[in-house]
């Protein structure tokens, strides 16, 4: 019952709803189609097809999500939130449709329409709200807790606009607007009385109240509103169906209409422009004031919005005692950008709930949990205090209460210490003093977890190794992990049948039971069904090559594969030298045991990053003399995929006969890149470094082909490194960079390439490109030789799909469950 104005109105409960038989699925999809959607006939586009469909499958969702949201709303239970800038979901509908175990019904339902599930999933758009590896984890980790029927709910941003849309020109990056939503998001239900106001600007007032305590308020502020819209996340055949809150920035409803008659337009709607501004686009280019101003924005506005929500609904709830808000509570920062959390919640706490310190600090302090997901310094965002004064006084005036209070404590730990004090500050000192927020999302959190064995070791003794000194029990790892049903179900349901027919279906859910495959795998009847499934993948992939690169693709040659963000400790650069390499012994007649293969690139660098769109650069033009070169032709193809995402990732994984995972030892976090390929049967070739170490611990060393430095090594290198005396002792090195150096590949565009030139021969080259270049040249001969036994290559493919299993994110997300989170399953009892 609800009460609204002296009425009283009688609201249904979710068990008393229609049920969602899904018998009258054909019927739900006719309404939509022709009601709600207003067609009646479907054309050339599937696009309208595809909203009714998906709106459908909603319904079926929405019934889900209720159920799960009463079940929390009757049981006081421990809640987690995963607060993160991105969510790279791809494409809702298959995901669904395999999660509520739809796919026969869908199917015949569209045969109504003379239509293919395949050919209606084509009309979505991959939702913009990711960029990489960061954004895609956490994808995969709301997967596994609906599916682990965990209460979590994701916070994020809905971007109107996505990263970018890359285009090649002249072999250049060129980005264009990334609008997604221009067609509408089906699957959101926006909830605009749930809508939160965010300060920003403004100044701080203190006084005094009867009993002499002093309280800070933040006023004269330009605030904004946080909009949610929530998307709901179904688990796998389990009934739960968690929800992903994204919020939209808009203008609060102060508006001076006055000014807006008297013809100060552009003055009067400034506001609602800035404030539309905070979630427009993903990753705004932070080389300028204005991009680090819209970025911090950014991490405030989702913070303190989630926060906000989440503090709200405690107070609805169980009235303003924190008592033990902490017991049900756990907020888990996905990388440093919501780090700001640690400082809103004391916010909160002291100035809106009026909580002394050190209750807040200790509420704060047991809630917090930080996911560190690099070991670049340069990735660990600082602001500066100039901008934090401007945009978030109060915010900058506790982040000092923070910092004065654990300098006291690092005082205790260090005495007299003050080089000590000033490494560890949260303040960094300088011209342009900066808030270190890394230190911050540290100081606040009872759990600092890195993604994989060898990056935890290193946040331990590199980057993190004073505060690990202090606090060594906050450290812990957890490897990351992908989820299975997208991974492998989805994008290659075709080798997800061979797998079932042999072992039954309970790895879909259980991912451990993978490894029964093993039994298979010198199986030759087994081996050639492996073979045929692999080959009709590479076909699919050739035909996406053809359409988007016009490239042709051969799909007898080793598919040699490197998809992921572009950055050069990734070393993009090390694998197109080795595409030289090949060509320079093709142009020598140098052909003999040469294996051939299809080289394929993607990935986006950042607007703003020079040599990475350089490389880019030279991928393309080093393709595009390869490809046009007849003598070349048998031996060696080589593509840039543009636009790489999501959906293009699961034609490109089940295809793969090589992983490339080159990144220079001790930079790499984990990657999930090298867990899908692996999944998929791919053989990875790649050095010791981030979850590469643990995927060959599982498969084996004589299953993994392995080259390069090691971290440690890479660290002593560093201290005299030699690149010339690399490239004048290696022959082959020594001709790739003659023909670099000649221009072979820029003729009409001379010096182009001259920073990816210099950059190799730099002394100080942290990525090592001329140290491996030996070892990597071997390591791929070594490659090729194993794939011309068909037999042999094989049985290693079947072998690493079979050792897949640690790397499900079920496994990771069961983890972070145990050791961080501590909840409890929910145990859904619904009328479905």
């Amino acid at each position: 019952m609800a009460k609204n104005s002296g009425s009283v109105c009688v609201v249904k409960h979710w068990q008393d709803a229609p049920k969602m038989d899904e018998s009258t699925l054909v019927d739900d999809l006719t309404r939509h189609f022709y009601y709600t959607l207003g067609r009646d006939k479907v054309g050339e586009s599937q696009l309208y097809l595809y909203h009714a469909l998906a709106l459908t499958i909603r319904d079926r969702l929405v019934a889900r999500c209720r159920a799960t949201n009463q079940y929390l709303a009757d049981k006081k239970t421990r809640k987690a939130a995963y607060i993160s800038l991105e969510f790279l979901m791809g494409r809702a509908l298959s995901n669904a449709v395999l999660n509520l175990d739809l796919e026969d019904k869908v199917r015949d339902a569209l045969k109504e329409y003379c239509c293919e599930l395949e050919t209606v999933a084509q009309a979505e758009h991959d939702a913009g709200l990711g960029n990489g590896g960061l954004g895609r984890l956490a994808a995969c980790f709301l997967d596994s807790c609906a599916s682990l029927a965990l209460p979590v709910i994701g916070y994020g941003i809905r971007y109107e606009y996505g990263m970018f849309n890359q285009k090649i020109e002249q072999g250049h990056q060129v980005e264009q607007p990334d609008n997604w939503l221009r067609e509408g998001h089906p699957w959101e239900l926006a909830a605009p009385e749930k809508a939160k106001r965010i300060k920003f600007s403004g100044h701080v007032v203190s006084h005094i109240d009867r009993s002499g305590r002093e309280h800070r308020e933040w006023i004269d502020t330009q605030d904004v509103l946080a909009v949610p819209y929530d998307v709901p996340i179904p688990g796998y055949k389990n009934e739960v169906v968690n929800t992903l809150r994204l919020w939209k920035s808009e203008a609060t409803d102060e508006f001076d209409l006055n000014e807006f008659n008297a013809g100060s337009y552009s003055e009067a709607v400034a506001k609602k422009n800035l404030a539309e501004q905070i979630t427009m686009v993903l990753y705004p280019n932070d080389t300028s004031e204005n991009g680090k101003e819209l970025r911090l924005r950014q991490q405030y506005f989702l913070s303190s919005a989630s926060l906000q929500d989440i503090v709200d609904n405690w107070v609805e709830r169980y009235g303003p005692s924190f008592n033990d808000f902490a017991d049900y509570h756990v907020f888990q920062l996905n990388d440093t950008h919501p780090s700001i959390a640690v400082a809103e919640l004391m916010r909160i706490l002291v100035d809106d709930y009026e909580l002394e310190w050190q209750e807040a600090w200790q509420i704060t302090t047991s809630t917090m949990a930080y996911t560190n997901h690099t070991l670049l310094p340069e990735a660990l965002e600082k602001w500066p205090v100039s901008l934090f004064a401007r945009l978030l006084p109060r915010l900058l005036e506790i982040i000092y209460e923070i910092n004065a209070r654990f300098l006291t404590e690092v005082a205790l730990k260090w005495p007299g210490d003050i080089g000590k004090q000033r490494a560890l500050s949260l303040i960094e000192e300088g011209e342009q003093p900066q808030v270190r927020m890394a230190y911050l999302a540290i100081v606040g959190s009872y759990s600092v977890n890195g993604v994989a064995a060898l990056h935890t070791e290193l946040l331990k003794s590199g980057l993190f190794s004073d505060f690990y000194q202090l606090w060594p029990e906050k450290f812990n790892n957890k490897t990351n992990g992908v989820t299975p049903r997208r991974w492998l179900s989805h994008c290659n349901p075709q080798l997800a049948s061979l797998i079932s027919s042999k072992i039954g279906d309970a790895w879909k859910a259980d991912f451990a039971k993978i490894s029964d495959i093993r039994r298979y795998f010198d199986n030759k009847a087994f081996q050639q069904k492996w073979q045929q499934v692999k080959l009709e993948n590479k076909q699919r992939l050739a035909d996406l090559v053809s359409k988007e690169c016009g490239v042709e693709f051969d799909v007898t040659m080793l598919f040699d594969v490197q998809v992921k963000r572009i950055h050069e400790y990734k070393r993009q650069l090390l694998n197109i030298l080795h595409v030289i390499h090949l060509y320079d012994r093709i142009c020598r007649g140098d052909t003999e045991n040469l294996v051939p293969r299809c080289v394929l690139f993607g990935g986006k660098a950042a607007p703003g990053y020079y040599m990475a769109k350089k490389i880019i650069k030279l991928i393309n033009n080093v393709a595009s003399v390869i490809n046009q070169d007849r003598a070349a032709h048998p031996f060696l193809r080589v593509a840039f995929l543009p636009n790489y995402n999501v959906s293009a990732m699961e034609v490109i994984c089940a295809a793969t006969d090589l992983s490339e995972q080159i990144s220079t030892a001790g930079k790499e976090a984990s990657g999930t890149g090298n867990m899908k390929f692996m999944m998929n049967g791919a053989v990875t070739i790649g050095t010791l470094d981030g979850a590469n170490i643990e995927i060959r611990e599982c498969v084996g060393a004589d299953n993994f082909f392995l080259f390069g430095v090691t971290a440690e090594q890479a660290q002593q290198i560093r201290q005299d490194y030699k690149p010339m005396e690399i490239i004048d002792g290696c022959i082959e090195l020594k001709r790739v960079m003659q023909l670099l150096e000649s221009g072979h590949f820029n003729l009409f565009e001379p010096g182009i390439f001259d920073d990816i030139v210099n950059a190799i021969k730099c002394p100080s080259d942290p990525w090592l490109v001329a140290q491996d270049f030996p070892s990597y040249v071997k390591c791929q001969e070594n490659a090729s030789q194993a794939y011309e036994d068909k037999e042999h290559w094989l049985r290693m493919s079947i072998l690493n799909t079979a050792a897949s299993g640690k790397f499900s994110s079920d496994r990771t997300i069961q983890d972070y469950c145990d050791d961080i989170w501590r909840l409890s399953p929910m145990q859904l009892i619904t009328a479905n």
